[in-house]
This record gives structure tokens, C-alpha cells and sequence, in this order.
């Protein structure tokens, strides 16, 4: 549960008190810096941001725990691997203009913004130069008039960053302008938001997003069943109650989920908190996250157990996303793959 204090105060203040110092977190956490390999020089390059409804959910001095050790930067982000690149996923090479993505069939990914609630260690994106690339308000026009000429386009995915960050007025608009696109079918809306700062999800928002005429699918990003407390579970609530599709894509990460335990507990809480498990990632080796890497045998053996103990639609498939292909890899789960 939040703190009086958190609940009483609006998204945006919030944010804007989410730590971003790495000995403020620490104190907070009742952890001594200089026990951990924390690094100033990774977080400089990558920056530090936790809100503090997330944080009360990190168990207080616990080096290991699951949610702070995705979020904490260390060391080891500063070691460089040569299987690890800067565009794991072949984002760049999919650019159709300022602010879109148009990698599949039938679907256009819009990259909303740069900045998120929580800033994730493992993040495919954090190299991403968003400062050339994301969608100003001044470039929107040509991104929808992409959209508009291609009627292929049914499925508009908004990403970033993460897309609710914006502030109500700007989702306002670009959802008004999507509703304009009759070819555009559903709106995919990618998010941690409602994960870690439920509080964004307010009475005007859901407002907002049930005056288009699209169906809105919410893909939430939950790695672990402790990010999901009564304030998740209230939000995910509402969107059952306005007929969203919900579902969660997981990123397997060593120390954090790769465990058959973890796992089921994680399927078994999403499900409970109306939330349908979807994808479970192999990482995207993005510079700088070679120490969450799971070999893929490994996450085979995991699935597979999986699969063992859970009924069949709280398995998620275990995907990878490979640069030019034409879909997400489904991953074999019968192979017997050599080792990353």
C-alpha cells in the first residue's frame, strides 16, 4: 500500500520527488553505499529515477532484492562486451520518419517520448537517441500523414519512453488526431506507468483514452510479483471495468526472475490482478547489461517447467526480438540450443 503522504499528492509531483540520487535510495533502503557496487559513473550515463511508490515495495536492507537490482546502477554497466550493441533491436534501421517505427506488418510504432517514470538498468532503449528521433508536437503531422498513407496500418503502438508520462492535454490531442485515421483499428498502448506510478492512472485519464472509437490494448512491463500491490491491482481493476485488453511482457533477468518459482508466482499474481501473461523476453543485449543476461537454454528449461505446473494460458511464450525479421522469434521450446 502507498504512504498517506504519496497518495495525497498528484502524478506529477510525484514524479518529480522520485529519487534520483544513488545515496538518497540507499538511506531510504537502510543500505550503506559503499556495500554495494554501485556506480556514480553509470548512473551520469544513465540516470537514476525511482518513484517512491516503487521504492516502497524494494525490501528495505536487502542488497538482492529483485526490485531494487533492477533499478540500481552498478559497475558493471561500464563493461563492454562485443555482443552487446547499442541497437540491439534493430530500431534504427526501421525509422520511417521523426517519431515512427514501422518494423511489422499492420503495425506502426509511435515513440511518444524519451523519459519514463522508472529508469529500468536493462532498458533496450537507453542508448536510443530520442532527442533526434521522438515525436515533438511539431513533427506529429508528418508521422500521421505516414499513418494516414498507409492503409496496411491497423494497430498503432504507442511507445517511447513511456507514452503516459505525457500530460493529459498532449494524449488528448494525439489520440484525437489517431481517431481521425479510419484504417486504424486498435491503439497499443506500451507502458510500466501502472506499474510503478499507479497514481498516473486518474479518473481523467481513463476518461480520455474511453473517447476513441479504437480498441485500447494495455501491454504492461512487470518482471517480478512484488511490483504488484493493492494500488496495481485497483488500477488494472478500472481497465477490465472499460473493456481493455490487458496483458504483461516480462524480460528474464538473472537474479531477478529466472527462477521456475518466481515465475509461476509472477504468471499467478498478474492473472489475479486481471492482467493476462503475454511475452516473457530474452533480454536485448543492449551495451552495458551482459550481468542480466539468462542463456537461452536456460530459459528453455524454465518455460518448460512451466508449463509443468501452470495451466496453459498463464505460460507466456518466450520470445526474442532479432533485428530485420519480419516478427518477434518465438523461441523453440523443444531445441536444445548451445550456449550465450
Amino acid at each position: 500500500m502507498l504512504s498517506t503522504q504519496s497518495t495525497s499528492q498528484n502524478w506529477q509531483q510525484q514524479l518529480a520527488r522520485a529519487f534520483t540520487d544513488i545515496t538518497e535510495l540507499c538511506q531510504f533502503l537502510n543500505l550503506n553505499p559503499k556495500d554495494l557496487p554501485v556506480s556514480q559513473q553509470a548512473s551520469e550515463k544513465f540516470s537514476l529515477r525511482v518513484p517512491r511508490s516503487y521504492a516502497n515495495r524494494i525490501k528495505k536492507n536487502d542488497p538482492k532484492d529483485p526490485l531494487l537490482l533492477q533499478i540500481l546502477p552498478i559497475s558493471h554497466e561500464l563493461l563492454s562486451d562485443i555482443h552487446y550493441n547499442n541497437d540491439p533491436v534493430g530500431d534504427l534501421n526501421a525509422i520511417a520518419g521523426r517519431g515512427i517505427i514501422h518494423k511489422y506488418h499492420g503495425r506502426a510504432l509511435l515513440i511518444n517520448t524519451g523519459s519514463c517514470a522508472i529508469n529500468c538498468r536493462y532498458c533496450f532503449r537507453k542508448e536510443f537517441p530520442y532527442a533526434e528521433q521522438h515525436l515533438r508536437r511539431d513533427a506529429q503531422s508528418s508521422a500521421l500523414d505516414y499513418l494516414q498513407k498507409h492503409p496496411s496500418i491497423s494497430e498503432i503502438i504507442l511507445s517511447g519512453g513511456d507514452p503516459l508520462i505525457l500530460n493529459d492535454a498532449r494524449l488528448k490531442q494525439l489520440f484525437s488526431a489517431l481517431k481521425k485515421i479510419k484504417h486504424l483499428k486498435r491503439i497499443r498502448i506500451h507502458s510500466r506507468v501502472p506499474i510503478v506510478l499507479p497514481e498516473r492512472i486518474t479518473p481523467e485519464l481513463i476518461s480520455l483514452l474511453n473517447q476513441t472509437d479504437k480498441k485500447i490494448i494495455i501491454v504492461l512491463h512487470c518482471n517480478h510479483p512484488n511490483e504488484i500491490d493493492h494500488s496495481v491491482q485497483t488500477i488494472t481493476k478500472q481497465f477490465i471495468q472499460n473493456e481493455y485488453t490487458v496483458l504483461n511482457q516480462s524480460v528474464l533477468l538473472r537474479n531477478i526472475n529466472n527462477s521456475v518459482e518466481t515465475l509461476a508466482q509472477l504468471s499467478e499474481t498478474l492473472f489475479e490482478a486481471n492482467i493476462q501473461p503475454y511475452y516473457l523476453h530474452l533480454l536485448d543485449k543492449v551495451t552495458g547489461t551482459q550481468h542480466f543476461n539468462v542463456p537461452k537454454e536456460e530459459a528453455i528449461r524454465l518455460v518448460n517447467a512451466l508449463r509443468n505446473i501452470l495451466p496453459g494460458y498463464l505460460v507466456p511464450q518466450l520470445v526474442q526480438e532479432q533485428p530485420g525479421k519480419p516478427a518477434k522469434t518465438v523461441i523453440n521450446l523443444q531445441s536444445t540450443p548451445e550456449s550465450e
